[in-house]
């Protein structure tokens, strides 16, 4: 009798836990695609070539940072394990590893990108007219590109101590920074698509400099070293590199789909991006699910809690599936409103509203995906994550590439999205079931 109410309490701490972070993360990764949306907006009413530069300078910009995403993955399960250990200052230490080893990349790109910005433009293919505003854009936007990348670290080391809110109070700070900046820049003081990127070079450096405040604070209190070792730092970047191979391999799948849907026609291509833009957007709340994963997982394994690990693993791929469950359920009732709100073309809603359904009626899997993919980045499992999504890519490659020679179309595109999840879905699930993701200690051996 005595049993039930203690899984019962054990359940009910769980479901608090996962709460208390995922809904946080969720508020902060929110954030990020809305300084985009802002910039687009102030932008869009200087002019179509002032737009379309935008364009392409922001998908160079958020393609060099985001290969870098390890630095919050992987420092997250870092610290979350020593905090486990309880351990706290060398967990601060280790995250300010991290945040060095963002610097050090972010001016690296800094000295590739001022130069390489007209060739990467014209590499786009950017127009004529477009072409001086992208390079404008990026060359300014890229000087914020360290502290960008100290964002990504920093906030790993928040995840880490089990601070989800902290990240989520500077994002809506920033947030905000960035459009009143970006009004006041491009408009007040007349710079143009300048203005724009220098708002959020600004936006980025306060937000940097916010995440810095808290955690040399942290390290202070506990005594913790501020200053970069070596040792350390190249720790951080062997860890974080089975990870960028991650993050390359999905980029490539994603690449893959938008050079196909383009093979097919204009119309496809439209239709490909705006579930693909709804997709990412689903994304996020899955994705904050797994956040929360990298912070429970890695502390419960820092602190040898193995049946700890395995019941919250357990939880989150329920938390995962329901979730899934609701999103697939929301798009399907709000499909109505979903198909005119982007466009008005009726050969695009003829072509969206067959991969709407795909979508929505495979969310659950994504969910599963999400949160799978979470716990074992909270164990540091990076290597098996890496060689994992290789095999994904070279399942999903063939299948897309496939479509047009076959005479598919767009649905059945997103069919081979949905074999790429199912596979990324088992490869996952074959490895949280042998266990030998769960290797606990202070640092993964």
């Amino acid at each position: 009798m005595t049993q039930a109410p203690e899984r019962t309490k054990r359940v009910s701490r769980h479901d608090r836990e996962i709460l208390s972070l995922a809904l946080p993360a969720f508020g902060a990764l929110v954030a990020e695609p809305l300084f985009l949306m802002v910039d687009s907006a102030v932008v869009g009413h200087l002019g179509t070539p002032q737009l379309a530069g935008l364009g392409v300078a922001v998908a160079l910009l958020t393609t060099a940072v985001n290969v870098f995403v390890f630095l919050a993955y992987a420092t997250t399960s870092a610290v979350a394990r020593r905090v486990g250990a309880g351990e706290l200052p060398t967990a601060i230490r280790q995250g300010m590893d991290g945040i060095w080893l963002a610097l050090l990349l972010g001016a690296a790109v800094v000295v590739v990108t001022l130069p390489a910005a007209p060739g990467l433009v014209a590499l786009f293919g950017a127009s004529e007219t477009a072409a001086p505003h992208a390079i404008t854009y990026l060359r300014i936007s890229s000087l914020g590109i360290p502290a960008m990348l100290v964002v990504l670290a920093a906030t790993g080391v928040l995840r880490g101590l089990q601070d989800t809110r902290t990240p989520l109070y500077v994002a809506v700070c920033g947030f905000t920074a960035n459009a009143v900046l970006n009004i006041a820049l491009v408009y007040g003081a007349g710079l143009g698509v300048a203005g724009s990127a220098w708002g959020t070079v600004i936006a980025q450096c306060g937000m940097a400099a916010a995440y810095l405040l808290v955690v040399v604070r942290g390290a202070r209190r506990h005594g913790a070293s501020l200053r970069p070792d070596a040792a350390g730092i190249r720790a951080c970047a062997q860890a974080g590199a089975p990870l960028l191979v991650r993050t390359l391999s999905l980029r490539a799948i994603l690449m893959i789909a938008t050079g196909v849907a383009a093979r097919l026609g204009d119309a496809d291509i439209a239709a490909h991006q705006i579930i693909l833009t709804l997709w990412t957007l689903l994304g996020f709340a899955l994705d904050a699910i797994a956040i929360a994963g990298q912070a429970i997982i890695g502390r419960y394994l820092g602190a040898d809690d193995v049946a700890g690990a395995q019941a919250a693993c357990r939880r989150m791929v329920r938390w995962g599936i329901a979730s899934g469950a609701v999103l697939g359920l929301l798009v399907l009732l709000l499909r109505p409103l979903i198909l005119p709100a982007f466009t008005s073309d009726t050969a695009v809603h003829e072509l969206l509203l067959p991969a709407l359904l795909v979508v929505a009626f495979t969310q659950p899997i994504s969910g599963v995906v999400f949160v799978l993919d979470g716990v074992l980045m909270g164990a540091g499992d990076g290597p098996y994550l890496a060689w994992a999504m290789i095999a994904t890519l070279a399942i999903f490659a063939p299948a897309a590439l496939a479509v047009p020679a076959l005479g598919g179309g767009l649905t059945a595109l997103w069919g081979a999205m949905v074999l790429m999840m199912g596979a990324r879905m088992v490869t996952l699930w074959l490895r949280t079931r042998s266990g030998r993701w769960m290797v606990t200690g202070a640092v993964r051996g």
